[in-house]
């Protein structure tokens, strides 16, 4: 009975030893163990996405927009570039900014400008600013499986002259907004917007709405704020001033550092 009781217990090396197994047997039956970094196994990993920095956001009144972004390149703690805009004009009365990864907001603002110019030889006229702002949901939603890697804001006067801003997420949910802003400095900025433009939390709301140039001078100070804090914002800011008389381009330089 003792014997047959110690056959059941698994036997270790020594035991095999004992119990006369051949070595490359027992050697077979080891677990192999690594002695170098160099051996134990390696897992590749590949992202075809890169978040190049960048702020960008827009504000709309009564009868004109702002759009502005800054112009970093960013990777990581390297600056690429401190002239790369991130805005591109669609029609004399449209925007749109990206932030987000850089080749696929060159490839998106490619892609937008060339569905405009379809338009314009089907149609025989420019595509109004809500228009363009469906199209870039749809063209976003048509690419959720594989996505731009872009956070967008559209910007313009709508059919009776007002100024509208469109927000978006990387897959085309979108809305109308008075304001917003998109990228690394996004909770930056969207403080001082919420304060100053939206009136949030305050009882003490202006009777006069804010005219285009006092909007201009506090996009610019949110910006060089923004600047102090986020360390993909910087170089200068591209600023977009649409108005029923046409647009006009003014920029902003900010800190180097």
């Amino acid at each position: 009975k003792m014997l047959a009781s110690s056959r059941q217990v698994p036997m270790g090396g020594y035991a095999q030893m004992q119990a006369g197994i051949p070595r490359h047997v027992q050697e077979k039956s080891q677990p192999q163990m690594y002695t170098s970094q160099v051996e134990q196994p390696r897992e590749q990993r590949f992202s075809p996405y890169e978040n190049n920095g960048g702020t960008c956001l827009a504000v709309a009144g009564d009868d004109y927009c702002i759009v502005a972004a800054d112009s970093r390149l960013s990777v990581g703690y390297s600056i690429l570039s401190r002239t790369t805009s991130k805005i591109s004009p669609l029609t004399q009365k449209c925007v749109v900014a990206s932030s987000g990864c850089n080749s696929d907001q060159v490839a998106l603002h490619k892609l937008l400008k060339f569905k405009m110019k379809m338009y314009a030889h089907q149609h025989g006229k420019e595509m109004s600013a809500p228009a363009i702002g469906q199209m870039l949901a749809t063209t976003l939603y048509g690419r959720r499986f594989f996505p731009f890697y872009t956070f967008n804001v559209v910007g313009g006067l709508d059919e009776n002259g007002e100024g509208c801003v469109f927000s978006y997420d990387a897959i085309g949910c979108f809305e109308r907004l008075k304001y917003t802003a998109s990228g690394t400095g996004q909770a930056l900025v969207e403080p001082f917007l919420d304060n100053l433009v939206g009136y949030k939390n305050t009882d003490k709301k202006p009777t006069v709405s804010r005219s285009c140039e006092e909007t201009l001078e506090l996009v610019k100070d949110i910006f060089a704020s923004a600047g102090e804090r986020d360390i993909y914002t910087g170089d200068f800011v591209d600023i977009y001033i649409i108005q029923r008389s046409g647009t006009r381009y003014e920029q902003f330089a900010l800190k180097k550092d």
